[in-house]
């Protein structure tokens, strides 16, 4: 299984990027993914799930309305585009996958990716 994340980097505050994950070695379809991300010093802290088909999401409250997570069920790829971004959001993302989505919200992970490192200068 790999769950390659990639599109992490500097940006300032106010900025956007979009992280992106490449999922293989598993039934990706079936499988609910998202994100999750870890601060230095913090504990790891959800931030999106998005459901089998895709029409579905949670996200954390921290981020609603500001992230926006998707999948594309046929290149098996998992999106985040992140807007409004800030000093806050620093962080380590690290994109998941779990065979329920529900479960992801409790951190609840089965399958995790090596993690892509996202800066926010003030």
């Amino acid at each position: 299984v790999q769950l390659q994340a990639s599109g992490g980097g500097l940006v300032q505050a106010g900025g956007s990027l979009r992280l992106s994950c490449a999922a293989s070695g598993f039934a990706f379809s079936r499988y609910g993914v998202g994100w999750v991300r870890q601060a230095p010093g913090k504990e790891r802290e959800f931030v999106a799930a998005v459901s089998w088909s895709g029409t579905n999401v949670y996200y954390g409250d921290s981020v609603k309305g500001r992230f926006t997570a998707s999948r594309d069920n046929a290149k098996n790829m998992v999106y985040l585009q992140m807007n409004s971004l800030n000093p806050d959001d620093t962080a380590v993302y690290y994109c998941v996958a779990h065979q329920s989505r529900e479960e992801l919200r409790q951190l609840k992970v089965e399958f995790w990716g090596q993690g892509t490192l996202v800066t926010v200068s003030s």
